[in-house]
C-alpha cells in the first residue's frame, strides 16, 4: 500500500510538471516565431526603402533637362523635309515663314545628366508668363515628333517644328508673329532614353535685332509633380506683380 501510495504521489507531481513545460515550450516557440516575423519585416521594410531610395537616384541620374544653349556654344545647322536648312547659333533659334509655311527651331542645351528624347512640342504667338498661362498645355495638344531628336546629356542639340496645314489657326497666328517681329511660345515635351520622366519645358522665341534669342521660363516633371508646384509660381508672380504696382 505504501509503494502503491508513493507511486500515485509520483504521478500526481509529475503530471502537472510534465504539463507546465510544455505549455512552456510552445509559448517560447510562439515567441521565438514572432519576434522572427518582426525581424523578416523590419528587414523586408527596409531592404523596399533602400530599393526605392536607388531606384529615385537612378532616375535622376538618367532625367534630362531642357534649357537655352549658351552664346558660345556652336550653330546647329537643321534641315526641314522640303530641303530648306537653317542656321541656329548658340542662345538663339531660326525662325522662317517660306510661302505660307512656317518653320521653328533651336539651339538647346541639355542641363542634365540624361539623354534626352523630344516627343512633342505645341506653339503660339506671344509670349506667355506664368501668370497670363500659370500651367502647361494639355497633352492631347501637342504635336507629335516626326524626328528622333535625341539631346545627349550635358551637351547641346536641337529641336525643330513645322506648321504647313493653310488651315491651322496656330500657323496663321504664328506666321504674322514672325512677319511683325513678335514673340512666340514653345512648350517641348520629352522623356528619358527609355520614355519615362515625362517633362515638359516652356520656351520663349523673342526678337532681338536681326536675331531671335531663346528663353526659357517653367519646367514640369509630370510622372513626380516637381519641380515647383503651381501655386507657389503663382503666390510668387502674385507678389512679384503687387511690388511692381507699388513701384
Amino acid at each position: 500500500m505504501r509503494r502503491r501510495a508513493a507511486w500515485w504521489q509520483t504521478c500526481a507531481v509529475t503530471v502537472p510538471l510534465a504539463a507546465d513545460w510544455a505549455t512552456i515550450s510552445s509559448f517560447a516557440t510562439g515567441v521565438g516565431t514572432l519576434v522572427l516575423a518582426i525581424a523578416t519585416f523590419a528587414s523586408v521594410r527596409s531592404a523596399n526603402r533602400s530599393a526605392r531610395i536607388a531606384e529615385a537616384a537612378l532616375q535622376e541620374q538618367r532625367r534630362p533637362v531642357l534649357a537655352p544653349s549658351r552664346y558660345a556654344d556652336p550653330a546647329q545647322k537643321i534641315m526641314f523635309v522640303e530641303g530648306l536648312w537653317v542656321r541656329a547659333e548658340g542662345g538663339r533659334a531660326a525662325v522662317e515663314h517660306d510661302d505660307g509655311r512656317v518653320y521653328l527651331a533651336m539651339s538647346i542645351r541639355n542641363v542634365g545628366t540624361g539623354i534626352g528624347v523630344c516627343q512633342g512640342w505645341i506653339a503660339w504667338a506671344g509670349l506667355s508668363s506664368a501668370r497670363e498661362v500659370p500651367t502647361h498645355s494639355p497633352l492631347d495638344r501637342f504635336r507629335r515628333q516626326t524626328r528622333d531628336l535625341y539631346i545627349p546629356a550635358e551637351d547641346v542639340g536641337m529641336w525643330q517644328g513645322a506648321l504647313r496645314d493653310p488651315h491651322d489657326s496656330a500657323r496663321r497666328a504664328i506666321a504674322d508673329a514672325i512677319d511683325a517681329r513678335q514673340p512666340i511660345t514653345v512648350e517641348l515635351l520629352y522623356t528619358d532614353l527609355v520614355g519615362h520622366q515625362q517633362t515638359i519645358t516652356r520656351f520663349g522665341i523673342v526678337p532681338a535685332g536681326d536675331t531671335w534669342l531663346t528663353t526659357m521660363t517653367r519646367h514640369w516633371h509630370l510622372e513626380s509633380g516637381g519641380p515647383r508646384a503651381d501655386g507657389d509660381v503663382a503666390e510668387a508672380v502674385s507678389l512679384v506683380q503687387r511690388e511692381r504696382d507699388a513701384a
